[in-house]
């Protein structure tokens, strides 16, 4: 971000953010491959920007109103979120939108193997995940004012239909086995059961903040992919991300040795969250991990194009998670036949 960005960034907050006052600078944060985040640190405190990427997008994708939209509504609820302070919707300013949030301290984990923390705390880490999962699904639609924050209808249906088509739109070269992903999917889609719920829609432990001294979240982050739906969708996007490599690439936990480490079986894991929601743990779960990782699949074969075409937040980062997607779609396919 160059210095006439910050100053008309400057300006803007002058008008929108209460109390602000500068000079302005602005750090960029390295995680992420959506929509690029900086820390921005002012005389009166510090503060988050999230924008949308320059150059062309896919339609529906990257939406920071979205994100605000949420966390605005979510504010003082069960569910912790950083306090949004003003959008921008006005593109003049810096060429995309962006809004403006407060600045949450706390500790990141970006990986669930948690390395470097005693089993003990390990555990206590993942029964707060399955805490706040259940309750980013028990959120009171009428009250936070999120009835309509979705479409209704079929939610796997309704998803199947999007990242299908969002993944031919991002395709860069022939991919036999999401192919075959994709075809098993639309073959074995679920009857709607009426189930309809706010969900995260990425929800890792590298998108929580933690206590620096505890092991409370103090705050979920990137919302972008939030809408109603079926929170298995959600419960199944943490289980996915556990049958990855263990390792700064997969951040998974294949193969290591659970039980030694304080962490859960994915079983285990299932449990803890339908105790906190009060409801019996769901069978026949492989189509919902295996739509995950086509799901998955499908962001980061987006997250690639975009790296190919210049318009990620990280390109050389984008092209190796893009790296992952016939990976994904074999692991689709290994859930979707067990």
């Amino acid at each position: 971000m160059d210095r006439a960005e910050l100053d008309r960034i400057a300006r803007w907050m002058e008008r929108n953010v209460p109390g602000f006052s500068g000079p302005l600078r602005a750090t960029k944060f390295d995680v992420g491959q959506s929509n690029p985040t900086y820390r921005l640190n002012a005389a009166s405190g510090a503060y988050v920007l999230r924008r949308k990427p320059h150059g062309a997008l896919l339609k529906s994708a990257h939406a920071v109103d979205r994100e605000f939209r949420v966390q605005a509504a979510l504010w003082r609820t069960a569910v912790p979120v950083p306090r949004v302070i003003a959008l921008c919707t006005d593109e003049s300013v810096i060429g995309t939108m962006f809004y403006v949030m407060e600045h949450v301290s706390g500790r990141g984990i970006d990986e669930p193997q948690q390395t470097g923390s005693v089993p003990g705390e390990r555990a206590e880490v993942m029964a707060e995940m399955a805490r706040v999962l259940a309750a980013i699904h028990d959120v009171d639609l009428t009250a936070t004012g999120l009835e309509e924050y979705g479409p209704p209808g079929d939610y796997y249906a309704r998803q199947y239909g999007r990242w299908s088509k969002q993944y031919r739109a991002s395709e860069t070269e022939p991919l036999p086995q999401m192919d075959r992903l994709i075809a098993w999917l639309g073959a074995h889609l679920p009857e709607d059961d009426g189930t309809r719920t706010l969900v995260h829609g990425d929800y890792r432990i590298d998108n929580l903040l933690f206590s620096g001294e505890g092991t409370d979240c103090r705050a979920v982050l990137d919302w972008e992919l939030s809408t109603l739906g079926h929170p298995f969708a959600d419960l199944a996007g943490v289980i996915m991300q556990w049958r990855l490599p263990p390792g700064p690439e997969g951040r998974g936990l294949a193969g290591l040795d659970r039980a030694a480490l304080g962490l859960p079986t994915d079983a285990g894991f299932i449990e803890m969250y339908c105790a906190r929601r009060g409801i019996a743990v769901p069978q026949d779960f492989g189509f919902h991990v295996a739509f995950a990782f086509f799901r998955m699949g499908a962001i980061l074969q987006g997250v690639k194009k975009r790296a190919l075409e210049g318009n990620a937040s990280n390109p050389e980062q984008g092209l190796r998670l893009g790296a992952f997607v016939p990976r994904f779609a074999e692991l689709g396919l290994e859930a979707a036949e067990a």
